[in-house]
């Protein structure tokens, strides 16, 4: 038994080990995001309740079928309902009925009606892709983001570990009488400060790691980890397009237009449904009731003398013989109803304009955001390629500030400032890598492209 329980122990740590020591790729953090992100599921909501206006729609086509009874005692004066004669006393009846309708026609405000609720359907399908196009994106940038902060603080500890080398040095050289006590306390300045800048890229990482494990609503995001890929900052093919072409793609992939459209859509079914009102209706209906006395009836002989009360029917008998059917159809005519109908489709045609509007600037802004994007893509590739050259120049001018440092010729204050400018070369060439990659990503993604692509 003790075996088993250790077997046990180190089975289950063994697995937590693993959990924590799980690295996430892109397409890993992407598709849990769309399975357990809680904007995903609430938007997938509406996509439920329009099913179910789709069905309350589709059964307002079925007649309506209700049934009643009742049990009631009577004491004191009252009217037989089966004999309609007045007795006082008490007495027990029981009723029960059948009612059932159908709209023959209604000027064609349920078939507007099931039209509009499959529209809707649509709608909400397209709001949930929209959805999650825009978790994609998010998980992609907060995905670059730590992979940018987690290379910038390679970045800083190789720094810290060149200066806290060139102390040492420092510290020899100044025990010598070679260089001035001062480089050795400017020297120590640029070791503090690398050191708090170690610390504020870890707490950036920290936090860039809980923001992408808040979208993937993970609770543990201090074990949380990503793979450490190495994305390549190369021209996309979707940039040799034209910013028209992209457009144009857009437009027929994005579902920004096509929610505009369908709502447009559901709009007109709107002011169909509205004009309804102005046409009769026509209704047929069917109802069914009997009932039942317990009380003893009234009995006469062969010329109507009365002869006494004698014991009611039997229960069945009664149902069967007090039975009653009625049916036939309704016509309704709307003749004057204080201006409801004619409101009702005047704020329908208000409405409808409204989304003929909201379709043209649906398009005008997906147009900016495409163009927008195009151009931010572009620009940041020049940023980026800029920040290499640069970077390539302040490596040049730091090997050279390290030579002339190591025989004596600088000083350690304009040393530690070349040093500077190259750590701040190389975060600028992140920077501007991860900035240009996730603007491609947007570019590809309103050309149609996956994110994960």
């Amino acid at each position: 038994m003790k075996k088993i329980f250790h077997f046990t122990f180190l089975l289950i740590v063994g697995w937590s080990s693993q959990a924590q020591s799980k690295k996430w790729t892109l397409e890993e953090c992407v598709q849990y995001a769309l399975e357990h992100n809680i904007s995903i599921k609430q938007t997938a909501l509406d996509s439920q309740t329009a099913q179910i206006s789709k069905s309350s729609a589709l059964g307002s086509f079925l007649p309506s079928i209700n049934a009643t009874a009742s049990h009631s005692w009577n004491i004191g004066l009252n009217t037989n309902i089966v004999t309609n004669a007045l007795e006082n006393e008490t007495t027990q009846f029981t009723s029960a009925g059948l009612d059932s309708g159908i709209d023959i026609y209604k000027g064609l405000q349920n078939q507007n009606n099931f039209r509009k609720a499959k529209l809707s359907i649509v709608a909400a399908q397209y709001q949930l892709s929209k959805m999650k196009d825009d978790i994609s994106l998010n998980v992609a940038n907060a995905y670059l983001q730590i992979l940018f902060n987690k290379e910038n603080i390679k970045v800083q500890n190789e720094q810290l570990d060149i200066n806290q080398k060139q102390l040492t040095r420092t510290q020899e050289l100044v025990n010598a009488g070679s260089i001035p006590r001062g480089d050795l306390l400017d020297i120590k300045a640029t070791v503090a400060g690398d050191k708090q800048r170690v610390i504020a890229a870890e707490n950036t990482l920290l936090i860039s790691k809980l923001s992408l494990a808040q979208l993937l609503q993970l609770e543990d995001f201090q074990n949380f980890d990503i793979v450490d890929a190495d994305y390549e900052a190369k021209q996309s093919e979707v940039m040799f397009q034209t910013p028209e072409a992209i457009y144009q793609k857009a437009r027929e992939e994005r579902v920004e237009v096509k929610i505009a459209k369908t709502n447009l859509e559901i709009a007109e079914k709107d002011v169909q449904i509205s004009k309804g009102a102005y046409q009769p209706t026509l209704q047929g209906f069917y109802r069914f009731n009997t009932r039942i006395s317990y009380a003893e009836v009234p009995t006469f002989d062969a010329t109507g003398n009365f002869t006494g009360y004698g014991n009611p029917a039997p229960f069945f008998n009664q149902f069967s013989d007090n039975k009653g059917h009625n049916f036939g159809v309704q016509l309704n005519l709307p003749i004057l109803n204080g201006f409801s109908a004619r409101n009702g489709v005047a704020r329908s045609k208000v409405a409808l304009e409204r989304s003929k509007i909201a379709l043209s600037q649906s398009e005008l802004d997906l147009e900016r955001n495409v163009f927008t994007a195009y151009t931010d893509a572009k620009g940041a590739y020049n940023t980026y390629e800029s920040a290499v050259a640069a970077l390539e120049a302040r490596e040049s001018a730091f090997n050279y500030a390290k030579e002339r440092y190591a025989v004596g010729m600088m000083n350690a204050f304009d040393f530690n400032q070349a040093q500077s400018l190259f750590a701040n070369a190389q975060s600028e060439v992140l920077r501007t890598k991860y900035d240009y990659i996730f603007k491609t990503k947007i570019v590809e993604f309103y050309f149609g492209l996956q994110i994960l692509k």
